[in-house]
């Protein structure tokens, strides 16, 4: 186990790119077994929110890149992008995120009354 010392910048973007890889093989494993056992209502929620939670790591993953390069770099504005830009697009993707899920909800027998 790595000191938090010793956790680098490139090590979370392993992590959160593995997490995203994980998740994805997860539902690809757990989607046909809940299509034929719950139905496909059911199958599409899991594909739902599956989406929503890659969605969130990757947006994560591009927000912690773009803090990470403003930090690194002594002349921020030469390297990195604009932050309003990339905090704009996190909290967009997030009501976008929100939309889906309660649209998902909605129609798919879900609880979203």
């Amino acid at each position: 186990m790595l000191p938090v010392g010793a956790f680098s910048d490139d090590d979370a973007r392993r992590v959160i790119l593995r997490a995203l890889r994980l998740l994805a093989i997860v539902t690809a494993v757990a989607l046909p077994f809940v299509w034929w056992k719950l139905g496909w209502q059911s199958a599409a929620l899991l594909a739902v929110g599956a989406a929503i939670s890659g969605a969130g790591l990757w947006k994560w993953l591009r927000l912690m890149a773009a803090v990470m390069a403003r930090m690194d770099s002594g002349d921020a504005e030469a390297k990195a992008r604009p932050m309003g830009r990339v905090l704009m697009g996190f909290f967009l993707t997030l009501g976008l995120m929100l939309l889906v899920l309660y649209v998902s909800l909605k129609y798919l027998d879900g609880s979203g009354d």
